[in-house]
């Protein structure tokens, strides 16, 4: 039985947001901002960590600023590009930033950790006049007519206690389990490609490196080229985030023991990073890629971010697309997301996901990286295309050759593909 003695927040909204990441955040910002009677809740109290390598590209950087968040962010860390590795090869490829030849995105990137990152998107919304409730897990939902017209949760610390947040619109941005996502019925269709990744942190004294680094050549215990690759973000406080990440399908499980491969990585670039002491804090989750996951909305509600596995296939980002959709779902809350929500995705992303959702199901082929690696890392060029690809780096407004191509390449994947969310 649902009850509300001893709870003290609002029950009831306009707007019920559940999850506190960059994409629930953004869209409590937005909805609050636009007028909207706004709650947000989590099921972690803040401030709390999350896995995550903390790399911030140049499309997460435009993304904050649209919340009136540069100057935070400059004051951190910022970067110029990749730093490339592998195949006996080292590039810098810088970001693309505005221009004929480039995108009107950004020219730097940035990387901060999530704890803290997550914090201040947080109040930032709390600013904008959304209420935070953390530290209550959303476990049901109830429904009247076909519309979500509450949500239950569970507090932390109550002995199951649990309460109900009536709402008219709900946005679920809850992650990559997406455990309220799973109530509402989504599906993650895993014979689509999807990540395996791990990450850590370790002191360096070239945290203030003004490169990201990223070592297409991951190697195993044994030697062994896995389909994935390793990188080093520098934070600016003594510290880096490093990780590995590899990528798997239903048919190609990915079979990798992410600490010790941590572990390895670390002492591989030991001395080429100044890298000092042991790793620390080390997590892992998987990944559901490149929206492949179905049943992403109803009339009143809508799954964002990573919880629609707005992934980029390619490099495992979410933030950027976490920021986005939380900013795009609250244009159209007041329309039939069940039909709005799951088309707006497709336009905004149903070419990109597809193409690259294709090319990364190509690495997970045994012996393609290695076959193909040396051939790409051997020309500037190849690379820094595949940077702006890759970085999911070709907004609607590119007009160059590159961004045709990636368009072309994508409105044809896109016909050939009979997968979620693309059907």
């Amino acid at each position: 039985m649902t009850t509300q003695p001893s709870f003290s927040g609002p029950t009831r909204t306009d707007v019920l947001v559940v999850g506190a990441g960059p994409a629930g955040s953004s869209a409590a910002t937005w909805a609050a901002r636009a007028g909207r009677d706004t709650v947000i809740v989590d099921a972690a109290v803040f401030p709390r960590d999350k896995t995550c390598g903390d790399g911030l590209t140049p499309r997460a950087i435009a993304e904050l600023s649209r919340l009136g968040l540069e100057d935070w962010i400059t004051a951190h860390t910022v970067n110029h590009g990749l730093r490339a590795h592998g195949f006996g090869q080292t590039l810098l490829l810088p970001w693309p930033g505005p221009g004929r030849s480039g995108t009107g995105l950004p020219a730097y990137g940035s990387a901060v950790a999530r704890t803290e990152l997550d914090d201040h998107l947080r109040t930032t919304a709390i600013k904008a006049g959304a209420t935070a409730i953390d530290g209550a897990r959303a476990v049901d939902v109830r429904m009247d007519g076909g519309k979500v017209a509450a949500v239950v949760f569970e507090l932390d610390g109550r002995d199951g206690e649990r309460v109900e947040i009536a709402c008219n619109r709900l946005v679920v941005a809850d992650g990559v389990r997406s455990g309220l996502g799973k109530v509402l019925g989504r599906e993650w269709h895993r014979d689509t490609v999807y990540g395996v990744a791990g990450r850590s942190y370790i002191d360096s004294a070239m945290s203030d490196d003004p490169w990201i680094s990223s070592h297409l050549e991951l190697r195993g215990e044994q030697g062994e080229i896995l389909s994935g690759y390793g990188w080093i973000f520098p934070l600016g406080d003594g510290s880096v985030n490093l990780g590995v990440g590899t990528l798997a399908t239903a048919k190609r499980p990915a079979e990798v023991a992410l600490r010790p491969l941590m572990k390895h990585y670390a002492e591989q670039r030991r001395e080429d990073f100044q890298l000092s002491g042991d790793i620390r804090m080390p997590t892992s989750a998987l990944l559901p890629m490149g929206g492949a996951v179905s049943n992403v909305a109803g009339p009143n509600w809508a799954l964002i971010g990573d919880a629609a596995a707005c992934v980029n296939p390619l490099n495992g980002e979410g933030i950027d697309y976490g920021l986005e959709t939380g900013r795009l779902v609250v244009d159209v809350l007041d329309e039939d997301l069940a039909t709005v929500w799951p088309t707006l995705l497709r336009e905004h992303y149903g070419e990109a996901f597809s193409i690259a959702r294709r090319l990364a199901g190509i690495v997970t082929v045994p012996r393609a990286l290695a076959a193909l690696g040396p051939v790409g890392m051997r020309s500037d060029w190849m690379m820094t295309l595949a940077l702006r690809w890759m970085g999911n780096l070709v907004t609607e407004e590119d007009r160059d050759r590159s961004a045709r191509v990636w368009r072309w390449a994508g409105r044809r994947s896109v016909k050939l593909d009979h997968r979620p969310p693309f059907s």
